[in-house]
């Protein structure tokens, strides 16, 4: 069975312009404690290996000290709902404004569903801000991600309940106790917040532009419920410059953009059954704000065995050159994995004419995570 898959999206629309501003997100980031921009990796000796002009890695294990990206959405919308809450006048959104409220946070409660990251970003907020946070996760959490949670004041429960089940438990508890759902995933009547945390993302192309940065011929986004590759494609729309090629890449064990675009009647379906070591992506339901951008942007869709993200988790930590090194987990290591196999194996060959990847591309990754399951990076990177 092959490790990989890549089917053309029918819905891909040229015309799509970006649905969200988001100059203000990068201005509050900016005024938070401790920021500082994540580095650009250009990975110059391996991308002659895979034949290629660049490859250029984004590494947000350096985020906030946090190992993973979501700060930067959940501080975002935690902001936006705190001012709003108060005195509804968001025309100052800096941090130490929103401090001025202090009384009123203090009063407030937060709660979310996470595999992890998320998670750890709205405890890391709420210990920011001065609020209280809940956070539920799925069966078989590991107990690292638990911890990593709780060491930033939040209280964490582990349920019985796969990641989509306990969305909707968390969803559930917080209308029955007046919390405030801050879910990094939208549905139908539920989309503002989570539209807010999508905004929040895209100060991570915003800081590019300080970066000695290619542009990129493809940009190869990975994807759980699809808000993070949506916010990033939506981005590079909004820059005129000509656009790349969105390329999204899921788990084959939890392939819910890839399944539905299979189906191809233009809706978001859902999964029954997950099986990915993959955390972050281990989701079985599309977020309806990720599916309308995704399905009018994305060129193609891609699936990955658990092997192609474990090897280049390996592959990262063990480049040549030491300032090349990176650290990143499952979930941030599969997207340069899928374009590596494809490179480097002649089995795939017809996908890189599919995909147009040739001596003249320019690739950008971004590395959402780094060694948040210690235990499994270990044994991967250290014990091989």
């Amino acid at each position: 069975m092959s490790d990989i898959d890549i089917i053309s999206n029918p819905f891909h629309d040229n015309g799509y312009r970006a649905k969200m501003n988001s100059d203000e997100c990068r201005r509050f980031h900016e005024s938070l404690p401790k920021y500082s921009q994540t580095p650009l990796i250009n990975l110059d000796e391996f991308s002659k290996q895979l034949n290629l002009k660049s490859i250029q890695i984004k590494d947000e294990s350096k985020r906030f000290g946090l190992n993973a990206f979501k700060s930067l959405g959940a501080s975002y919308a935690m902001a936006k709902i705190i001012v709003s809450n108060v005195n509804h006048d968001q025309s100052d959104l800096e941090f130490e404004s929103v401090m001025q409220k202090s009384d009123a946070i203090k009063k407030m409660t937060f709660a979310t569903a996470t595999d992890g990251n998320h998670g750890r970003a709205v405890a890391w907020c709420a210990e920011n801000f001065g609020c209280k946070a809940i956070v539920f996760l799925p069966k078989d959490t590991s107990r690292h991600r638990v911890d990593a949670i709780e060491s930033h004041g939040a209280k964490a429960f582990v349920t019985d309940l796969n990641y989509d089940e306990t969305v909707e438990y968390a969803a559930k508890m917080s209308d029955e106790n007046d919390w405030i759902l801050i879910q990094d995933t939208s549905w139908a009547g539920y989309e503002d917040i989570p539209r807010d945390i999508m905004v929040g993302y895209q100060t991570i192309i915003h800081e590019l532009e300080n970066d000695d940065f290619i542009w990129p011929t493809h940009v190869v986004m990975q994807a759980g419920v699809g808000s993070f590759a949506a916010s990033i494609f939506d981005a590079f729309s909004n820059i005129d410059r000509p656009r790349p090629k969105f390329i999204v890449v899921e788990p084959t064990g939890a392939a819910c953009y890839f399944q539905s675009i299979k189906i191809g009647d233009g809706d978001p379906h859902s999964l029954d059954k997950l099986d990915t070591l993959m955390a972050g992506l281990c989701c079985g339901t599309p977020s309806i704000l990720a599916w309308d951008i995704i399905k009018e942007t994305a060129d193609f869709f891609a699936i990955c065995d658990d092997v192609v993200a474990l090897d280049s988790m390996a592959r990262l930590a063990q480049m040549s050159k030491p300032d090349q090194a990176i650290v990143s987990g499952e979930s941030g290591a599969v997207t340069m994995g899928f374009i590596e196999k494809i490179c480097m194996e002649k089995e795939y060959s017809e996908y890189l004419d599919l995909i147009g990847l040739n001596e003249s591309s320019s690739v950008f990754f971004i590395s959402t995570e780094g060694d948040t399951n210690p235990d499994l990076y270990d044994r991967i990177v250290n014990d091989q």
